[in-house]
């Protein structure tokens, strides 16, 4: 289940790591936290099969685009697990302060970061937890992960498991800083089984011409700073890679999504 994979570069994130979390405290406060217990909580309910998609396709970017926060920078180490069943401790990590389904399979989050969404994770929870970057998993220790999920480096193109490993898999704010999205998608589907969840939360190019046009314009900057890609059509990256879309949320004018989609 461990593999290597050499790098070419140090992932840009191991720079940004110790400024990551204060960096993005104002939009936790305003609204990520929030969509970030949403998106836990998308992997265990039920009752949202009704498809919202919108027109994904659309060239103005409705309802569809790419992510964030870049907690899968495109180079890194692609090692597995870092000191690996060190990332299993028991006791931290699972203060759940939503009221969640317990969640009884095996669970795999892309791009895990430093560790935000480890208070969000649904009781029960076991499998694992991927980044590139070895400073934000560094730091994501220290939370530490919830019981039962192993931390692992590696990139989301090239994942370290079985074909049908994990019964539903999540990423927030990932797919702006994955180099390529048809192939991390590719990844999930294998490593999801048929029928699985996969949900997202991702930063994505907004509809209309005005936002739709800035955020081109604003992308040709930040991919230059630190790889993260602000007018990706995430949804339709996922459809087109095969995966069924079950409903696309907008949030923040349509700058945020969360997108449930299934194997």
């Amino acid at each position: 289940m461990t593999t290597r994979t050499p790098h070419t570069q140090p992932p840009i994130y191991d720079a940004f790591a110790p400024h990551y979390e204060r960096a993005l405290r104002p939009l936790e406060r305003l609204l990520l936290t929030r969509l970030r217990a949403a998106t836990l909580r998308a992997l265990t309910n039920d009752d949202d099969h009704t498809r919202n998609v919108g027109d994904v396709n659309n060239d103005d970017g409705n309802n569809s685009g790419n992510n964030d926060d870049g907690n899968n920078s495109s180079d890194s180490d692609d090692n597995n697990g870092d000191d690996s069943d060190g990332s299993n401790n028991s006791d931290g990590g699972s203060s759940h302060g939503d009221s969640h389904q317990r969640f009884n399979g095996r669970l795999l989050e892309i791009g895990t970061g430093t560790g935000l969404n480890f208070p969000h994770y649904p009781p029960g929870a076991h499998g694992a937890a991927t980044e590139p970057s070895r400073e934000m998993l560094r730091r994501a220790r220290l939370k530490p992960p919830p019981a039962g999920v192993r931390l692992v480096q590696n990139r989301a193109e090239a994942l370290p498991f079985a074909d049908d490993t994990f019964d539903a898999a999540f990423a927030t704010l990932v797919f702006c800083s994955v180099a390529s999205p048809p192939r991390a998608f590719a990844e999930l589907r294998r490593v999801v089984r048929a029928g699985g969840r996969v949900v997202l939360l991702e930063h994505v190019r907004p509809p209309g011409l005005l936002l739709g046009h800035a955020f081109d314009a604003l992308s040709f900057f930040t991919v230059r700073l630190f790889d993260d890609h602000f007018n990706r059509r995430t949804a339709a990256d996922a459809e087109r890679a095969g995966l069924r879309l079950l409903r696309v949320e907008p949030h923040a004018l349509g700058i945020v999504q969360l997108i449930v989609c299934e194997v």
